[in-house]
């Protein structure tokens, strides 16, 4: 187990690398005056002034300077000031929303970071249960409810799903708003009374003791939760229902039922875990997309997270902080595979021998 751990750790720089060498080659497509945006915040109101700026942070120069530049920023001989460099963390200038990218990401990830970790529990222990009742109940009332719903789910468009949530549940009922918080205890938590231990809303609520903070958090986070959940329902329950349908037919679940034990233990204790391989797969993956940010539902519920953003970024034609978000879904994604193989050879102890 070891050995295979160290061998996927070894892939992870060369995957980084690949991935900023892709997002750079995108980024090479733009003039060089759009890319003063990753070295300078300020566009200058003077034209003439913009070949000089190019010459100054080497955008003229071969693609492998360029790249480099890129990685480690561009040092001010004068100042030793160093603009740039995402190895720095600095993803350069988004136009559209006036501040640098990295501080764009580092406010608007918590948000998103929180919609994922109460959207997780549902979106797949749900899901999975769904697929091991339909499998289990094979062309019974239950599996032909479950496949219908499965239709549905994947062939319903999110936005539709989530203008109805907002349609029922806000402004006919009033019962869940958008956004993220409600202004009076958005004061609250900016004031300095109120003590910011992780930014996410929910968590610092209670470590607080302000529940109040705590139910108005969650109200907002329903609808969001919801929409996502029902949408990634259809794909879990169709996934495991097929696996765990496979996995029931297997010589050793039939002798288990030889041996007399009860049905529960051998759908739960021989049958579901094996079942569970594909879906340890799409279930991390589906993590990675949350983290990436959920971007019609975030926008749909008017919600701050890097979904959002991303989608004003790009309405705004504002390529860089575009690439910046996608190299930042990069990086998420290089990190979630190693955990989902990790996972994956946890679960089935044959892959660590491939």
């Amino acid at each position: 187990m070891v050995n295979y751990i160290i061998r996927r750790l070894l892939l992870v720089p060369l995957l980084l690398f690949g991935v900023t060498v892709l997002i750079f080659v995108m980024m090479s497509f733009l003039q060089p005056v759009e890319r003063l945006a990753l070295y300078m915040r300020d566009f200058p109101k003077n034209e003439k002034a913009i070949p000089a700026l190019i010459a100054k942070y080497d955008l003229d120069k071969p693609i492998y300077v360029q790249y480099w530049n890129w990685l480690m920023g561009k040092v001010d001989s004068a100042s030793g000031e160093r603009s740039g460099g995402i190895l720095f963390g600095d993803f350069g200038y988004s136009r559209s929303q006036s501040q640098p990218v990295s501080e764009l990401i580092k406010r608007r990830f918590p948000a998103t970071l929180e919609l994922t970790i109460w959207a997780v529990a549902p979106v797949i222990l749900v899901g999975i249960w769904l697929g091991v009742q339909a499998a289990v109940h094979h062309n019974g009332f239950i599996d032909q409810a479950a496949r219908v719903f499965s239709i549905i789910g994947t062939s319903f468009p999110t936005f539709v799903f989530g203008l109805l949530m907002l349609m029922i549940f806000y402004a006919n009922l009033q019962w869940f708003p958008p956004g993220r918080i409600s202004d009076e205890f958005a004061r609250i938590i900016e004031s300095e009374a109120f003590h910011r231990y992780t930014t996410l809303y929910t968590f610092d609520a209670i470590l607080n003791g302000r529940f109040d903070i705590f139910l108005d958090a969650m109200r907002h986070l329903l609808m969001p939760i919801l929409t996502l959940s029902y949408i990634s329902w259809a794909t879990f329950l169709r996934v495991t229902r097929g696996s765990m349908l496979e996995t029931l037919r297997m010589e050793y679940v039939t002798t288990a039922r030889a041996k007399g034990l009860p049905e529960r233990d051998v759908i739960y204790k021989h049958a579901q875990p094996n079942a569970m391989l594909p879906v340890v797969t799409m279930a991390g993956f589906s993590v990675v997309g949350l983290l990436a940010g959920a971007v019609m539902t975030e926008t749909v519920f008017n919600y701050p997270g890097i979904g959002s953003a991303a989608v004003r970024a790009a309405t705004s034609l504002d390529v860089v902080a575009m690439l910046g978000f996608a190299l930042f879904d990069g990086f998420i994604l290089i990190i979630a595979a190693l955990v989902v193989d990790i996972m994956y050879a946890l679960v089935d102890p044959r892959v660590r021998l491939s």
